[in-house]
């Protein structure tokens, strides 16, 4: 077995990820992505800042180091990966997008960590940090990167530490951090499972709401939907193979109601036990062929250059207790999402919109089945 040796660089640049890259880089993978996307050796070396001869040199020594193919070397012919290139990168894709939320975790640590040592010593103490548990978002993944930014007015280190939605609000509970996210379906009655999930967790007297993004859910199919699926009903009647989310997640709670919404029970869904940790990792399973189809967020199948089913409109919420909403940091996590530079750089990301975004609420101001 060839071992692996994980590696970080520090920029000035703002994160941001881009379709089909991923958080922990690795030049051979990055460069196999870059092919697969652009069909051109010459073009991924455009994309990836390096000469024609130097990507060359270099796909020739990972060859030969590695025994096997990595493209099909064609003249004149548009650039391909081999089956071994194609398995070599899905399955390192597939093993970071597992890993994802303990890997932004790690970025976002390392982040706050070099940012106390190098501020200049008077301003040492100035950025305060915000502690957040949360259902794992694009979103927020974005708005961790842009708290951070001086553009922003007022910086702020947001110290997220992904999880499901239930966990999410028991660490709040619990003290284990300052503000927790989840996500909601706006059609979820009082009687669902998600007013019987969320209500013992939410205390009116102790807890508020803070608005803040709308995303779209729903199908992650491949490129051209070949198996025609519209819907849930669609998923369980062609028996398509399905990947679910692990129990606990929102994501898996919005499985479950379109499931009591068709009359359908978790026997009738080929695959209903089989578990992805994030919107991304459903994506790929689905890119790489283990399954037909997920459930998951409209960023994460246009990221895996996917096919995508929208079922529905959900919103993403924060919850903060009552009791800091004073508090220096909270009021500047505030501040940074009413902004127009956040809502709008929220808006451009593919099914997202702000929605009451950084307003204060109570329980039945954003949660329909709450009264």
């Amino acid at each position: 077995m060839r071992r692996i040796e994980l590696a970080y660089h520090l920029s000035t640049q703002d994160h941001a990820a881009t379709p089909g890259g991923s958080p922990l880089r690795n030049p051979m993978m990055d460069v196999l992505q870059a092919i697969k996307n652009s069909g051109s050796i010459s073009a991924a070396a455009r994309e990836l800042g390096f000469s024609y001869r130097h990507i060359w040199g270099q796909l020739k020594d990972w060859e030969t180091e590695l025994g096997q193919g990595l493209i099909f070397w064609e003249r004149g012919q548009a650039a391909r990966l081999t089956p071994f290139g194609e398995k070599l990168l899905a399955a390192e894709r597939l093993a970071q997008a597992r890993l994802g939320p303990q890997l932004e975790s790690l970025r976002v640590e390392l982040e706050r960590a070099f940012a106390q040592v190098l501020a200049p010593e008077d301003d040492a103490q100035a950025v305060p940090t915000l502690r957040l548990y949360a259902s794992h978002d694009h979103a927020l993944t974005e708005l961790v990167s842009h708290a951070a930014q001086p553009d922003s007015g007022k910086p702020l280190h947001l110290d997220v530490h992904f999880c499901g939605s239930v966990d999410a609000i028991r660490a709040l509970n619990e003290g284990r951090c300052n503000i927790a996210g989840f996500h909601a379906q706006p059609f979820a009655g009082a009687g669902t499972a998600t007013a019987r999930t969320y209500r013992p967790l939410l205390k009116p007297g102790q807890h508020k709401i803070i608005g803040f993004a709308r995303r779209t859910q729903g199908l992650i199919v491949a490129p051209g939907n070949p198996l025609r699926l519209r819907d849930i009903q669609d998923v369980a009647r062609l028996q398509a193979r399905f990947v679910n989310r692990a129990l606990g997640t929102g994501t898996r709670l919005l499985l479950d109601e379109l499931l009591a919404r068709a009359g359908l029970l978790p026997l009738d869904i080929d695959g209903y036990d089989q578990i992805e940790r994030s919107h991304a990792s459903v994506a790929l399973a689905v890119a790489g062929g283990t399954a037909d189809v997920g459930l998951g967020t409209e960023y994460a199948a246009r990221s895996a250059r996917l096919d995508f089913v929208p079922l529905t409109d959900e919103r993403y919420l924060l919850v903060g207790l009552k009791s800091t909403l004073d508090d220096p940091p909270t009021q500047r996590l505030l501040h940074c999402l009413r902004s127009r530079a956040w809502q709008q750089r929220m808006a451009a990301l593919p099914g997202y919109q702000p929605d009451h975004c950084g307003e204060v609420a109570a329980m039945k101001r954003l949660l329909p089945w709450w009264g």
